[in-house]
């Protein structure tokens, strides 16, 4: 507590997703029982769902919202900083040549990707992890569609390889590059292939995605592979450990995933992601501390999911520093809308972990209800309201998931997913 005040030192680390939405729930619930200092190695905060768009000429400061505006409504010291050290027992943050205080932490520093894994990926495949890498496919893809104007032919390739954390959004960029190929009528000068690691077409989210993407993949003629572990990659050719071997002209990839920011002398897994109990976010051995997103341990990636843990962690902190409330666990729902241009796709997947590292989660066998998957040119509208629905909500210092106004979206959410999902 600081000397002399009831307020408890909150510090988070993180300008993303699970950070800002534990930073402003967490002010929410505590109000002035709370001194909140944010710590981010950037001075805005991304949408990055929707860098998906930017391939496809979107303008990246579209997505940008700078952070010292909803740091002052939300009454938030704002540091712009990188993060290097936790200090659990002395209860210190090394920040760039200094040390912050706190008497709670809250880990949000997100993952990394780490493409040296694989021989030759980081020399021959374009990314698309960050803005300057979406730009660079941009670049490519205005190649390919010259070249194919010209009346040449060429091949795409997508490769999902092993210990890839969220393949999601490269589905959506293999749907959208045959919309948008189609709608430049050249479609038919260009093979699309792809191929994962995974048994099934993200299969972290169960039989029914799986089994749309593949009727997807048969309706536009795209060609997909499972259980292609890549073995390395060379010029103009991508080897397998199965022996096979597909070739491409533009190879676009995911790699593997790594935490963003390592934290030497706290748990974690082989690849830094920090070992967290399930329900509360708290770091295993430092209940002072909490991890959400990409940072923890839990083993899908993605916006919503950290969401749900960052409110899990808010809420129970809150209880902690107010000294009443039941907060709720987290519970990994999964909710996504995947685009493809000319329809989008919705999937709300109850999850649960397995321990069994080859597949470390699964649907839910008792998900009942709750697993639902469905397509529409309908879900388009979805998603373009969440993209309007979350900047608006961190412009004001608000969290996502709480309020009238995601009482609303939730209700026309839950609507829509029973008549358009099954």
């Amino acid at each position: 507590m600081v000397a002399g005040t009831a307020q408890a030192r909150v510090v988070v680390l993180g300008g993303g997703f699970g950070g800002l939405e534990a930073a402003f729930l967490l002010k929410m619930r505590a109000q002035d029982k709370v001194e909140l200092t944010l710590v981010s190695d950037r001075d805005h905060f991304l949408f990055k769902p929707n860098t998906i768009y930017i391939p496809f000429g979107l303008p990246p400061e579209r997505l940008q919202i700078p952070l010292t505006e909803p740091a002052r409504r939300g009454r938030i010291r704002f540091i712009q900083a990188k993060a290097h050290e936790i200090d659990p027992e002395r209860k210190l943050v090394s920040v760039d040549g200094r040390q912050v205080p706190y008497d709670y932490l809250i880990v949000a520093t997100g993952a990394g990707m780490r493409p040296e894994e694989i021989p030759g990926l980081r020399e021959h495949a374009l990314s698309i992890w960050t803005v300057e890498e979406m730009l660079a496919l941009r670049r490519a893809l205005g190649q390919l569609l010259e070249a194919a104007r010209q009346g040449e032919r060429r091949r795409v390739l997508f490769l999902v390889p092993p210990n890839n954390k969220c393949s999601g959004p490269l589905y959506e960029i293999v749907f959208m590059l045959d919309t948008w190929l189609r709608r430049q009528r050249v479609r038919e000068r260009v093979a699309i292939t792809w191929s994962t690691y995974e048994a099934g077409y993200i299969q972290a989210f169960g039989p029914r995605l799986d089994a749309v993407v593949a009727e997807e993949f048969a309706r536009r003629g795209i060609t997909g592979y499972k259980g292609y572990v890549v073995d390395h990659v060379e010029p103009g050719e991508v080897r397998y450990s199965n022996g096979e071997r597909l070739p491409y002209d533009l190879l676009i990839s995911f790699p593997p995933y790594v935490a963003a920011t390592p934290f030497p002398g706290l748990p974690a897994d082989d690849r830094g992601f920090l070992q967290t109990e399930l329900g509360t976010r708290q770091l295993v051995g430092h209940p002072d501390i909490y991890v959400v997103g990409d940072a923890g341990d839990f083993p899908v990636k993605q916006a919503f999911l950290a969401f749900l843990q960052a409110d899990a962690a808010a809420e129970h902190l809150a209880a902690r520093i107010v000294g009443k409330g039941q907060p709720k666990p987290f519970d990994p729902i999964s909710m996504c809308v995947m685009e493809q241009f000319d329809r989008a796709t919705f999937a709300q997947v109850p999850l649960r972990l397995t321990g069994n590292l080859e597949r470390p989660v699964e649907v839910r066998p008792d998900a009942d209800g709750l697993y639902r998957v469905g397509s529409s040119p309908l879900w388009r509208l979805g998603k373009k309201l969440l993209g309007l629905y979350l900047p608006w909500r961190f412009r004001a210092a608000k969290p996502f998931h709480a309020g009238a106004p995601w009482a609303a979206m939730e209700l026309g959410l839950k609507l829509m997913s029973r008549l358009l999902a099954s």
